[in-house]
């Protein structure tokens, strides 16, 4: 005897319209946030990433809160375990210079430094010292960073500064906009001065995984017109990945130092790994250098980053010529003043160095500084 049939299944609505229903109720922006979550989180073989303009977008949708916490995760999260390409990083860094503040134009050479924002926490920093250093020299220097935030919570550039009592974070815009171009010195502060970016950090937080937006930070500076980009990297194939992304981005002045923690600061204790970027029509590769303190007598062990104050007393003894940072500071001060073009070798750019700590330069140069901070206008 025949089976008798099954009879088919009948839903209670055709499904196109129950999907078009659901759609609807999440409404446009979340429809649109999910189509560029499944661009970068559908797995290796239909993950097919994201072009510039669409990376863009994304950031600039997740800046503006177009996007739930839980689709700003789910990007973020996809987005580090697929690896940023340079073109994604390239449209990553149009849209923080889109919507985040920007410098007023400098008379001076302007010298502008990407490093982790979530800071330092095992090696003395220098990258303030430094940036006083190449100040007093006649550069133009523009630091950012934010509070301490995830995933080291190490010391950040404000705190730094704040211990040697320029407290350029607590600045508004338009006074670190003045500051800069009396002085040529600035600090970026996130949570103050780029609302929207800040934003995103209790979702890293909860992530615990530096998403791209940490590379991006390193890429990015809020000084639009040219400038030499310095950024830290700790693993090689950032290294190209930031040359690559330069390119696209039309920066034609940059340079990556495989620095302590990530930063920009030039070990002392081995060899020192850097590049300089410079892509002509006629040469796109990159000047390698690699350079020992110890050639030039100043091999010395890091010191450990301890307390702010031991480090504070420490930075005050190296803007006066001595202290165990000294060397440091001039090995990382007359590397610099030689790549951004003030000295023609690395020779000369120590014995500048050498030169503006020992007259005493340096050290009234931070004192004008501390006394600036605390007039009227930086308040």
């Amino acid at each position: 005897m025949k089976a008798a049939a099954t009879p088919p299944i009948v839903l209670p609505d055709p499904i196109a319209a129950r999907r078009q229903q659901r759609q609807e109720q999440l409404g446009a922006d979340a429809l649109r946030f999910r189509e560029l979550i499944a661009k970068v989180g559908s797995g290796e073989r239909t993950s097919t990433g994201l072009d510039r303009s669409e990376a863009a977008e994304a950031l600039t949708r997740l800046l503006q809160g177009q996007a739930s916490e839980a689709q700003a995760g789910a990007f973020l999260i996809a987005h580090r375990l697929r690896r940023p390409r340079p073109c994604e990083l390239a449209g990553m860094v149009d849209a923080y210079r889109a919507l985040g503040p920007q410098l007023p134009p400098s008379t001076r050479p302007v010298i502008s430094f990407g490093v982790p924002f979530d800071g330092r926490s095992r090696s003395a920093p220098l990258l303030p010292l430094t940036a006083l250093l190449l100040n007093a020299a006649g550069l133009a220097v523009v630091l950012q960073g934010g509070d301490p935030m995830p995933v080291k919570y190490g010391v950040t550039n404000a705190e730094l500064l704040a211990a040697l009592e320029l407290p350029l974070a607590q600045l508004t815009w338009d006074a670190t906009a003045t500051v800069f171009e009396q002085t040529g010195l600035a600090l970026l502060h996130q949570p103050r001065h780029f609302a929207a970016a800040e934003a995103l950090i209790p979702i890293r937080e909860q992530i615990g995984k530096r998403p791209p937006v940490a590379t991006l930070e390193l890429l990015w500076s809020c000084y639009p017109g040219p400038h030499l980009q310095v950024s830290g990297f700790v693993h090689a194939p950032t290294e190209q990945m930031m040359g690559d992304t330069w390119s696209l981005l039309g920066q034609d002045n940059g340079l990556t130092i495989k620095g302590l923690e990530g930063g920009v600061d030039l070990p002392t204790s081995r060899v020192s790994i850097a590049a300089h970027w410079r892509p002509t029509t006629a040469n796109s590769e990159p000047e390698r250098l690699i350079l020992q303190a110890r050639d030039h007598g100043l091999r010395t062990e890091e010191p450990a980053l301890t307390t702010l104050a031991a480090w504070a007393s420490a930075a005050r003894d190296a803007l006066q010529g001595r202290g165990p940072l000294l060397k440091a500071l001039l090995w990382n001060g007359g590397f610099l003043l030689w790549r951004s073009g003030l000295q023609p070798s690395l020779e000369a750019g120590l014995a500048q160095a050498e030169a503006l700590l020992s007259s005493g330069t340096v050290l009234e140069h931070w004192r004008a500084a501390a006394r600036q901070l605390t007039a009227p206008l930086g308040h």
